[in-house]
């Protein structure tokens, strides 16, 4: 029971790594890490150091925390098996963080048709996935004697856990006034990781021919760590210097990129695209492998010793007895290094734009204020994860309601929701900018019948085009 209740407390705990608020809200510097393509109307910006960017995903599939801690006159270990029967080894969970440790972007080149804009940074971030365990926990509740000829399979423990730091550069070319393209370089140091995903096997229990059953095990599982031995038995201060070294390119290294482009084919339609977290990172900080692969059958205890006429003693048949189930659960430990490739995520949009604002006095650099006030249109967002493709689909709206003030409300259906509901405004007061993103609006005023938190926020510094 308890290992269950360990189990719900992860699975409340995960959630994609969607940002549909933020792609494609051009006034938010930020939006270049999800689109390295996408358009700059402003010369320059810097991030306020560990406040320019504070995002937080949080939910799960299949059950809320309303569902389990409800006070409804149901008994709780009564709702914690409904739950559990209810849920399937699909369902899955996962919990995203990431803040700017710092950040900053300026322009190379201010021709109207050639303008380069670089972008750079580092950030921290720390993922949790995780998928339900189903047949894990069904052999829990049931055990094998109700289940004959069932094989219960060992894939369905799948977890994946790692805080990590990013440091990244991009380039933000427009090459005229239809196409902006980008990349973005990154180098990834990991602070710590564990995954057990490649987990295959089964435990089958079926009538026996020598005894009443026979048990199968075919065990091929594996549990991959790095970077977490430094961490045991020290003290704090010395954790506190490791987790810092770390984070400053002294963990696991790894590379990647970014690439997206915008294309308007004409001034009211616009139509872009990106890709996330093209790379991998090589462990080999301290890595310890832990392998579980074996195949036994055993039919139980003979009361009838089928070697006792060879002098066997009852002690002889039971160290042998002993000795295979010792062999079967003897867990490998190796030392070699791994590489692990990156969940690769994919954002694109299609807006149409309207509303156009007029200004007379407008220079050819900032179309801030010549641009349209209201744009339109859908998202979409796929990421790869070990056992499907997340995907979500949205609807947005984006207005300037004043020079100052820009908001964004998107509708999203995704595996979590149907009735996802988000809000983003970004506002200045001079050159100061600060922005608020959060969905799942509907579910806050009560949150624990929600199966998703968005919240993202931060301080910027951004130094417009010229003026008058």
């Amino acid at each position: 029971m308890r290992l269950l209740i360990l189990f719900l407390g992860f699975y409340c705990s995960m959630q994609a790594q969607n940002k549909q608020l933020l792609y494609g809200f051009e006034d938010i510097p930020q939006q270049l890490l999800l689109n390295p393509g996408a358009q700059v109307n402003y010369r320059g910006y810097i991030g306020v150091p560990l406040l320019s960017n504070i995002s937080l995903n949080i939910g799960m599939t299949g059950v809320t925390t309303f569902d389990l801690f409800a006070k409804d006159g149901i008994d709780f270990n009564q709702k914690l098996k409904a739950i559990a029967y209810s849920l399937d080894a699909q369902d899955h969970f996962a919990f995203h963080q990431q803040f700017d440790v710092f950040s900053a972007g300026f322009r190379l080149k201010t021709s109207l048709e050639k303008s380069i804009f670089v972008s750079f940074g580092m950030y921290q971030e720390a993922n949790l996935s995780f998928y339900f365990p189903k047949d894990f926990v069904v052999l829990a509740y049931e055990g094998n004697y109700n289940n004959l000829n069932r094989r219960f399979n060992l894939s369905d423990l799948n977890v994946n856990a790692e805080v990590l730091s990013v440091f990244h550069i991009g380039v933000n070319k427009k090459i005229n006034s239809r196409w902006n393209v980008g990349v973005r370089a990154k180098i990834y140091s990991s602070i710590a990781q564990a995954s057990s995903t490649e987990n295959r096997g089964f435990f089958l229990t079926e009538k026996g021919t020598g005894n009443t059953l026979n048990h199968v095990f075919n065990l091929d599982m594996k549990l991959q760590t790095s970077g977490l031995s430094a961490f045991e038995n020290t003290t704090t201060s010395h954790k506190q210097e490791i987790f810092k070294n770390r984070m400053l390119l002294g963990g696991d290294l790894g590379m990647g990129f970014d690439i997206g482009f915008t294309y308007q084919p004409r001034p009211e339609w616009t139509i872009d695209a990106s890709i996330q977290d093209l790379g991998f990172i090589n462990y080999t900080k301290d890595p310890q492998n832990y392998v579980l692969d074996n195949y036994l059958e055993y039919e139980g205890i003979n009361p009838i010793f089928p070697e006792f006429s060879s002098s066997q003693t009852a002690q002889d048949y039971w160290d042998v007895v002993s000795d295979n189930f010792v062999d079967l659960f003897q867990i490998d430990s190796t030392y070699s290094s791994y590489t692990k490739w990156r969940p690769v995520k994919l954002n694109s949009s299609l807006s149409y734009n309207y509303g156009k604002k007029v200004n007379k006095d407008c220079n050819c650099y900032d179309t801030s204020d010549s641009t349209f006030l209201n744009s339109v249109g859908t998202q979409l967002f796929f990421m790869k994860r070990p056992k499907h493709i997340q995907w979500a689909f949205s609807l947005f709206y984006y207005r300037k309601l004043l020079r100052g003030l820009q908001l964004k409300t998107t509708y999203t259906i995704d595996a979590y929701s149907s009735s996802n509901i988000g809000l983003g405004a970004a506002t200045s007061l001079g050159p100061v900018q600060f922005y608020i993103l959060a969905d799942n609006l509907l579910d806050y005023q009560n949150l624990a019948k929600s199966q998703s938190v968005y919240l993202q926020f931060g301080f910027n510094y951004k130094f417009k085009n010229n003026e008058n």
